[in-house]
Parts: C-alpha cells; structure tokens; sequence
C-alpha cells in the first residue's frame, strides 16, 4: 500500500512538471495522466470517463454559453462605460470599476469580463495621465475574488460543490461563499485601489504603441530607384513577404497615400514604401531589390497613422480561433485588411517572422489597420480591442431574454427550485430556440480545453483515495494541528489547507487544485472529528487565490502584455495579497462556518 502511494504522489509530481513545464497542453497532460492511472490500476475505465459526465464539468460548460449570450448583448460594456462616468475623481473612479469587474464576474466568466473592462481601464489611464501598469493588475484581481462570490462565479466552486457531492456531503448553495466573498472584494479593493499603484512601477502608456513594442528600429521607409527591378510588379509578384519577410505596410505615390490592396498595387519609379522588418533583412531588401533606404528618417507611431488607418493593440481572446494557428494559417490580412506588426507574449515581444508564429491565449498583438476594418474587428471574437469604442446594447433576436437568464437561473437554483445545472441547461436551451445565440455560436463559445482538463482530473480525486495518498496527507495535516491545544487544533489544520491550496494553485491551475485537495481536506475533516465546511471552503477559496504569478489565472496572463509587466510585479503584490487572504480565511471561515 506505502509503494502505491509513493507512486501516486510521483505521477501527480510528474504532472505537474509537465505543467509548469508546458510540455504539452494543459488538456493533454490531463488526459496523459488520466491514462496512467488506468494503466497502473489506480481507476478502472468507468471512474476514468466519469469526468465527462460529471454535474460540474456540465455546468461549466453550459455557463460559458450563457456567459457568451450575456456579453454579446453589449450590456456589460454599457455598464463599464457608465462606471467611468460617474465620478471625476480618478481613483473614486478606478473603485468603481474594479468592484463593477468583481461584482460582474461573481456570475459570468471572468475572463470575459475582464476583457471587456481592459480598454476601459485603459482609457481611464490615458484620461489622466496613469500608466496601464498602475491599473491591469488590480484589475485582474477584482476578477478574480469576484469569481468568489458566488457558486457559479468559477468553475472551481462548481468543482467543489460536486466532489463534496459525491462524498455523500449536502452540495454547496448559490450563496454560500458570500459572506467570506465579500470580505475578500472588501479588502481586496482597498489593496488594489491604495496600494497596489504605490508598489508598481510606471510603464510606457498607450500614447506610443510603437514605442511600447520598440518597433523604431523595425520600421522604416524606401525610396523605389529608377533601376529597381519592382518597378511594373508588385511586391506580391517579388515575394516581399516570403523572400525578405518583409511587410508593406503603405505606397506613398506623388504625396498621396495608398494602404488598400497592396498586393495587387504595382510599384513605380519614386514610390515610398512604408515597411516593417528587421534590419538584415532591409539590407538584403535594398541591395537586392535596388531601393534607397531612408534611413535618416525614423517612424513612429505618428508617421505611420493616416485619415485611413490606426494602430491597436488586440488580445487574443480565451476561445479565440487564433489559438494554435499562425496569422498565415488564418489569412489574417486578407481577413481585416489589417498587418501585424508585433506580438506581445509574457513580457517578451516577438517582431520577426510574425506571420509564422503559432498564437496563444492573452497575447497580444500591435495592428496595423484601416479605419474602415475597425468596426469588423471589434465585434469579431477572436480578438478583444484594447481602445475605447462607441458602446451600446445590440438589441438582437431576444437579447433582453439572454441578459435576464442568468439572473433567472441564479435564483431559482439558491430558491432550491431546480439544480444549478437544470437551471443552466434550461437557459441554453431555450436561447438557442429563440435564436438569441446560434449553435454555433454556444459550440465556440465553450473552452473545451479548460472542459477536457477538468473532465479529465476530476477522477484524480478517486485515484487519491484508493491510492491511500488523500489519507497520508490527511495525517500529516492533522499532526501539524495536534501541536496545538484541542480547541485550536482545527483551527491551525484547516489554515494549512488554506495556504497548501494557495500554493498549488500558484503551480497547477485553480481547478486542478481543488480536485486533489478536496479529498485530502474532507479526510482530515474526519481524522479530527470535525464538520467538513471549514476545511472544504478553506480549499475553494484558497485555489482561487491566484495571485503571486501571471500563470496563476488567465486574467493574470491576459493583462501581462498590456500593461507591459514583468513576471516580478505580480510576485510583489500578489504574494502580499495572498498572504492577506490566507490571514483572513484563517479568520473568518471558523466564524461563519463553525467546526
């Protein structure tokens, strides 16, 4: 039984290496584990795939549906853009805000929530005069303890509420995490509004994004010389972009600008060009191509802006089709009319073969693109735009309907009508009969790799029992609190639950962190001879305390490129912010929920 255990303990490791590692997708190394398990007896094939029916898994997925129903009605961007209003004072203002995210996010994805609130925050910063780096962070962690709220406000609740289900324990209410939720939105806010803009650096504003991405040494002008073989071809004819990796970006052609099918746009004696690259490949570019580099004249942001064209900054959203595919893959100039000049990812940007690099969620990317494609894009999905832009409710097919069924479903499931999954089922359902949101539209919407991750752990929890893992952590949680007098005893065990389940979350993602340690905490519940709760909720709100790392959370990851952070700066707020948690779970949870 000991070896059984050691190994257990050793794959779980293992896994979480590859994790941190990313040596495959989360939703992989999930199912990779999912399948070792079985191969060495830990789950049969039953307990294996009973994740993917699972309540919890279920419901997840039917929130992210009606989540997206919510959002696209435009109501949530209305109510962000009334909040910047409200008040002339900036950080009565900026509290308005982060509270409107946390409150938000207790019961729509937070994710989207957060997406939608970054251009305004953003212009909140510009208005005056505060770097984006003042404000991202605290606005990621509004969102992230407003998912606190609530049992639907993260998947991770849901997680809980159904493994203590399965142990035969009553299932957690709507309400149940509000009490302690809004202590955390109480402090959390205080935290994110006074202190967290003394202990963060000012980066460089949106005003110059080219400067942010350092692109003056990566654009530049040519002048077409009477002996250039480009004259009568264009630079689809000489393969610009494939033989130079080279993009132009606009024809200046006797003082008149041209940016509009540059493909097809044969080139002339004294045409400029308007390009980016890297400066080996301006060279080749030049000598080969027989051109004038006019390199005494740097562009800017400025220089490249014209009546017909700007430059944004998108982000590549959570269920954005982009991910995983190359610009090229999705023909993305052909699809906006739009060039990419730079990607943004963890703090790095990445400014050679653009068009070739593989995407991932929450980078971000420096566009070029005409004034004419700007409304395509903001209402396309696969990229949220980082500048403030009209707002209004689009009052499509029943969109009242899809803004009043989450409040529906949320209180008939705390009012014990229906199941919180009944209830989201229902809501889906009848939306998709109305035409509110297509089928298409609700398939898109789902995070399947989030859904097959959590599908794919939640037999984990099985495997830690049988395993005698659960037990023999149990133990050893419950010995650090025997070293205590009885009455604190609980007291100590259920804190340490609390700050292993920090710690794990900062690794592995939040919901992963539930389900092994959900198990361990009912298991030392028992051994000390104590009701459940303290231990169970210490879990779920510890995993979503997600705050030392931007790999924590994916709000963490989204605002990282925008506001230009460093892995360090969510390490110095976030790592105070959880310990400011962990003290006040230790508090209050044996108040609310007694031993």
């Amino acid at each position: 039984m000991l070896f059984e255990t050691i190994l257990f303990i050793f794959l779980i490791f293992l896994a979480l290496i590859f994790f941190l590692r990313e040596i495959f997708p989360i939703d992989v190394t999930a199912l990779l584990l999912l399948c070792v398990l079985i191969i060495f007896d830990y789950l049969t094939l039953e307990e294996a795939i009973s994740g993917f029916s699972n309540k919890a898994v279920l419901t997840v997925a039917l929130m992210f549906v009606l989540s997206t129903s919510i959002v696209k009605t435009g109501i949530i961007e209305v109510l962000a853009d009334k909040l910047t209003q409200l008040s002339n004072n900036v950080w009565f203002t900026v509290g308005l805000i982060l509270i409107g995210t946390s409150l938000i996010s207790g019961f729509i994805n937070n994710t989207a929530t957060v997406a939608i609130f970054i251009p305004f925050a953003l212009h909140l910063g510009k208005k005056y005069e505060l770097s984006p780096s003042k404000l991202l962070i605290p606005l990621s962690f509004a969102g992230i303890y407003g998912g606190m709220l609530t049992l639907i406000g993260t998947s991770t609740n849901l997680i809980v509420s159904s493994i203590v289900e399965d142990y035969g324990l009553e299932p957690l209410k709507m309400f149940d995490f509000l009490t302690m939720g809004l202590v955390f939105l109480l402090f959390g806010t205080f935290y994110n509004v006074f202190l967290v803009p003394k202990l963060l650096s000012s980066r460089a504003g949106i005003s110059s994004l080219t400067g942010k991405y350092h692109l003056s040494a990566y654009l530049t002008e040519f002048e077409v010389d009477n002996e250039s073989p480009l004259i009568g071809s264009t630079c689809l004819d000489r393969g610009v972009s494939k033989n130079y990796d080279i993009t132009v970006l606009s024809i200046i052609r006797n003082e008149e600008r041209i940016e509009t099918n540059l493909r097809n746009q044969k080139i002339k004696s004294g045409d400029i060009l308007m390009a980016r690259g890297t400066l080996d490949n301006f060279i080749r570019f030049r000598d080969e191509e027989k051109l004038l580099m006019l390199t005494d004249k740097k562009m800017n942001q400025n220089e490249l802006i014209s009546g017909a064209s700007t430059i944004v900054e998108g982000l590549v959203t959570q269920n954005s089709s982009l991910i995983g595919n190359s610009l090229f893959d999705v023909d993305f100039r052909k699809k906006f009319g739009a060039f990419v000049l730079a990607v943004r990812r963890e703090g790095k940007t990445l400014r050679e073969k653009i068009a070739r690099i593989k995407l991932h969620f929450a980078d971000t990317l420096l566009i070029f693109v005409p004034k004419s494609s700007m409304d395509t894009m903001i209402k396309n999905r696969d990229l949220a735009i980082l500048q403030e832009h009209e707002v209004s409710i689009k009052k499509v097919k029943f969109w009242w309907l899809a803004i009043a069924v989450i409040p529906l479903a949320m209180l008939l499931a705390a009012l014990g009508v229906v199941d919180i999954l009944e209830a989201a089922l229902i809501g889906v359902v009848i939306l998709l009969v109305v035409g509110a949101i297509s089928p298409e539209e609700a398939y898109q919407s789902i995070n399947w790799s989030v859904i097959i991750m959590i599908a794919a752990f939640v037999p984990v929890g099985i495997a830690m029992e049988r395993s005698g893992a659960a037990e023999m952590i149990a133990s050893l949680v419950s010995n650090f609190g025997s070293n205590f007098d009885v009455q604190m005893a609980p007291h100590a065990s259920m804190s340490l639950m609390f700050l292993i389940s920090i710690i794990i979350t900062s690794l592995m993602s939040n919901n992963t962190a539930a389900i092994i340690l959900i198990p361990i905490a009912i298991s030392v519940s028992t051994q000390m001879n104590v009701d459940a709760k303290p231990f169970i909720f210490a879990v779920a709100f510890g995993a979503s305390t997600s705050f030392a790392t931007p790999m924590g959370y994916q709000t963490n990851l989204m605002v990282y490129g925008p506001g230009q952070y460093k892995f360090s700066d969510f390490v110095k707020v976030g790592v105070p912010l959880n310990i400011i948690f962990w003290l006040l779970g230790t508090f209050f949870i044996p108040i609310i929920w007694s031993f």
